[in-house]
């Protein structure tokens, strides 16, 4: 098995116990907001990204760091007794990874349709709230977005829902526009041999 491929077999492991816990205890809800919360300040935050990805951070360090910013932030009880348990555990530098799995788990659990999406670079999660917002509604179903990153695009995004693909990338722009001074410069040529 690859390494994405156990490292996805974790994330799973780690949602899925989490959301079966959450579940029990009656505080889902809380939990999914929770850890839509610590995203958000992971992504804004070089400070916490550097104490969670790491390894040169003491793990005594990053457990005590990580319970205080989920205590301070008013998590719930579960989400906070989680979140310790994956840094006692050394696998702090995969929560990202894990709160990616939740939120796949739980929008499989409503039923939204997963949307592929290219980025020339990662999106904030309130980008990517923002543009599964604006896709909910042009859809008219909730929609779970699969972001990928993808240098190459240059620009602009690839959005692809079932069979159908959307590409408003600055590479397919610049690709037609090639397209188009080509056929353009042909026409004049042909016009000035006619002359």
């Amino acid at each position: 098995m690859s390494t994405s491929g156990q490292s996805s077999v974790i994330f799973s492991r780690y949602a899925n116990a989490l959301i079966e816990l959450a579940e029990e205890k009656k505080v889902l809800k809380d939990v999914e907001k929770d850890l839509g919360e610590l995203s958000a300040m992971i992504d804004g935050s070089e400070d916490l990204k550097f104490l969670i990805e790491s390894p040169l951070n003491d793990p005594k360090t990053q457990m005590d760091a990580i319970v205080a910013i989920a205590g301070k932030a008013k998590f719930a009880e579960i989400t906070q007794s989680f979140l310790g348990v994956v840094a006692q555990n050394g696998r702090l530098e995969l929560l990202p990874g894990i709160i990616k799995a939740v939120n796949t788990a739980m929008d499989k659990r409503r039923g939204a349709i997963t949307v592929d999406v290219q980025v020339a670079q990662d999106m904030s999660a309130k980008q990517q709230k923002a543009l599964e917002d604006a896709l909910s509604k042009a859809i008219g179903k909730d929609v779970a977005i699969n972001a990928r990153v993808e240098p190459s695009i240059l620009g602009g995004i690839i959005v692809t829902v079932g069979s159908h693909m959307i590409d408003d990338s600055v590479r397919r722009k610049l690709e037609r526009l090639k397209v188009s001074m080509g056929s353009s410069a042909n026409e004049n040529i042909s016009l000035k041999e006619v002359s």
